[in-house]
């Protein structure tokens, strides 16, 4: 064994040390980026599941066309009908707002 070995301990800490901060700061931007895709791929199935369920309960049943929103996971998506200029009837479409991290949604279908 080595017995004198005068400041490589301290000289090997900082290049490991230096290298594990430089994975971090590569990596970090990384996941939070990939956490915002998840939750805005989230909303967008959450969004397309609230015009499947309108469509098929406006379909299924009277065609009553009244505006209402829902809270989800504290997101409010406002489920509204409108009257669609390329097919003349109406729409329903299903719209969530922006936040600071996460862009505004709007979809809307005509029921077949």
């Amino acid at each position: 064994m080595l017995w004198k070995n005068d400041g490589f301990f301290l000289l090997e800490l900082l290049l490991s040390l230096s290298a594990l901060f430089m994975i971090c700061i590569f990596f970090i931007p990384l996941l939070l980026d990939l956490t915002n895709q998840s939750q805005q791929l989230a909303r967008n199935k959450k969004v397309k599941q609230f015009l499947y369920e309108e469509l098929q309960a406006n379909l299924s049943e009277d065609w009553s066309t009244s505006s209402y929103s829902v809270f989800h996971n504290r997101m409010e998506y406002k489920v509204y009908w409108k009257q669609s200029t390329l097919y003349e009837q109406k729409e329903v479409c299903v719209k969530v707002d922006e936040n600071t991290f996460l862009q505004r949604i709007e979809i809307c279908a005509v029921p077949e």
